[in-house]
């Protein structure tokens, strides 16, 4: 992706279900555990650079024994920071004790981070500061094992202000207005009210307080503390969670926004964001790995016992299509061929607009997300130059000389490297004149294969703000002086905020944003921005009543095209020679592409829930009241 957009969170969920002197024995370490999570944390760096989380769980220790351990870290490299301190401290503990080398039992009871319970976190900040203090996982203490509460997740909720109250009208005092404390704080309290119904049974049957710590743990009903804690939720979430005795869980989304996918064994329970991940780390087949059902979650318990359950009732299906075009790992099979199939899509529209003239057209793509879309598109230009060939040499038959069949023959689609990454332009430089002196030297480019008869084809997986573009791409594919400049995006138009993942809060950086008002200004129906901010004003004060997105209003009046040929407009630079062309994914294809992710909120305006809706009336009464604030 050209434009820098926030990332979505990346967890890691493993249960080890056999004693540690197992893994010592077969894998050789008791350490087996804390391996495999900075395996499944490095495979989902691309998921977040920010800052990165782990926390572990030891079951069965004695009073007085410390069986929580936490490392967070918003270091350059933050999950190498944190194993690097891990392994720090676990080498210290070896060199002034050597006795514990070969006793397993020694370890668990005096080193830390070693369990058999674990949960990882790396993150891309989109709430609150980027400080070590909002990095998950989040710890819920309290002296009561079973009401120790550790969370992390890849969510935003889009109600967090409804939730906040509701804590208050509990009695509650919130310590952070963020939306992970007030999730914790939500699942904390249910809990703690369970653990002490439970408490107060066991009594009655003549148990005491000690004896009664282990039937808690057993009763425990996470399914039923996930139900009343999630009633209110409005937002995408994979949330996962550990409880003090060693229970844990990850609980998905009703519209199945953000992706979770899990597998188990007589030896482990994983669970990630990413199918990849657990396939490469635990060396498992595709179809070994399963998906987790929206709004269900997958609970183990203290026991061993894995428990699928319902929690809330499923939405219809919005997987996020924004995961199969950009976010995940283009390793996963089923991302891989849709990807391809999404260039694919685009190919006839790129014809059209090279007059099918592929011998003068230079084909390249935007590193490194939007490359494999590039082979699908190539694979289709490849099968039309065929025909293309076919029909020269048939329609000539006899007439037609060996020299003439080799000139038809040697014909082949152009393909070269053109841009060439450069430099990662950090997200945390906001200020306007510093990012956009580094934006212009993200990219360079390769001289010397274009000519200036050349149409140049260039894909990206998508364009958000275009600044890139503007700043740089087009700048530098300029300087190549060819006939034209054909970008293409593997999306379409990001229109609306997303308000379930990624950071996208405004509608003003959104460059189609800019692209309809301007059509609205030449047209001369301006008066529909005032129009729907009156519409979104009246219906803000509505709290019980579906709520309509009347964004949409700004969009109606222009056809795709149109609004794709002002985007040109508006990104190619003013000096810039060669003709501009942008192209966009119709929102059709994405979904012959990606069949069974259907999240397209940020493209149609769509959204899954109200929350939402009101996300993004309030984003546009922002941008009309040049309000910076966030929308959610």
């Amino acid at each position: 992706m050209s434009d820098s957009i926030k990332h979505e969170c990346g967890i890691a969920v493993l249960r080890l279900l056999k004693p540690l002197e197992f893994y010592k024995e077969k894998y050789g370490t008791a350490f087996y555990g804390v391996n495999k999570m900075y395996l499944m944390m490095e495979k989902q760096h691309n998921r977040g650079q920010d800052g990165a989380g782990f926390a572990s769980i030891k079951l069965d220790t004695k009073p007085g024994e410390r069986y929580i351990s936490r490392v967070r870290s918003i270091a350059q490299q933050p999950i190498q920071d944190i194993f690097a301190q891990i392994n720090d401290r676990v080498n210290k503990e070896f060199l002034a004790h050597p006795e514990y080398t070969d006793d397993v039992a020694l370890q668990k009871k005096h080193i830390p981070y070693i369990g058999e319970v674990f949960l990882g976190h790396v993150r891309y900040g989109t709430f609150g500061k980027n400080s070590v203090e909002s990095v998950h996982p989040f710890l819920r203490q309290n002296n009561w094992m079973h009401r120790n509460l550790i969370m992390a997740g890849n969510f935003n909720m889009t109600n967090v202000k409804e939730l906040f109250a509701n804590l208050i009208r509990l009695g509650q005092h919130p310590k952070e207005y963020t939306d992970t404390i007030t999730i914790m704080e939500k699942i904390g309290h249910f809990l703690d009210d369970a653990v002490s119904k439970i408490y107060k049974q066991v009594k009655k049957e003549g148990f005491n307080k000690h004896e009664a710590s282990p039937l808690i743990a057993e009763r425990l009903n996470v399914a039923k503390i996930l139900r009343k804690a999630a009633k209110n939720w409005d937002g995408g979430y994979a949330m996962a969670g550990l409880i003090g005795h060693g229970d844990s869980f990850v609980l998905r989304d009703p519209a199945g926004i953000r992706p979770t996918y899990y597998y188990m064994d007589d030896e482990v329970v994983v669970i990630a964001s990413e199918r990849p991940v657990i396939q490469t780390v635990f060396n498992v087949k595709f179809e070994d790995v399963k998906e987790l059902e929206p709004g269900h979650a997958i609970i183990t318990k203290k026991s061993g016992k894995v428990i699928i359950k319902k929690i809330l009732e499923p939405l219809e299906r919005k997987s996020c299509s924004f995961e199969r075009i950009y976010f995940s790992r283009g390793s996963d099979a089923e991302i891989y061929q849709e990807r391809k199939m999404l260039g694919k899509l685009l190919m006839p529209k790129v014809l059209e607009a090279i007059d099918n003239d592929t011998k003068n057209t230079v084909f390249s793509y935007i590193p490194n997300t939007a490359e494999t879309s590039f082979f699908g598109m190539i694979e289709t230009a490849e099968a039309s130059l065929n025909k293309k060939k076919t029909a020269a040499i048939l329609t000539g038959q006899r007439s037609i000389s060996a020299e003439k069949v080799t000139e038809v023959l040697s014909e082949r689609i152009r393909v070269e490297k053109i841009a060439i990454k450069d430099v990662k332009l950090r997200t945390f430089i906001t200020e306007d004149s510093s990012r956009d002196d580094l934006v212009a030297h993200v990219y360079d480019v390769t001289y010397g294969v274009i000519k200036p008869t050349d149409n140049l084809v260039i894909i990206d997986d998508s364009i958000v703000r275009g600044t890139t573009l503007k700043k740089s791409i087009l700048k530098i594919l300029d300087r190549l002086n060819p006939k034209k400049i054909v970008v293409v995006s593997s999306a379409p138009q990001i229109r609306y905020p997303d308000c379930y993942g990624i950071d996208m809060a405004n509608l003003e950086s959104l460059v189609a944003f800019k692209a309809a008002l301007e059509l609205l200004k030449e047209a001369g129906k301006y008066h529909i921005v005032e129009d729907v901010y009156n519409k979104c004003i009246d219906q803000t004060e509505l709290e019980d009543v579906h709520v309509q997105n009347f964004v949409k209003e700004i969009y109606d009046p222009f056809t795709d095209e149109q609004i794709s040929d002002k985007i040109a407009e508006i990104l190619s630079p003013d000096d810039i020679k060669s003709e501009v062309k942008i192209i966009f994914q119709s929102v059709e294809n994405l979904h012959k592409a990606c069949p069974e992710h259907l999240g397209d909120w940020y493209f149609t305006g769509n959204y899954p829930t109200d929350g939402g809706n009101r996300v993004v009336n309030r984003a546009f009464i922002n941008f009309y009241e040049g309000n910076k604030e966030r929308a959610y």
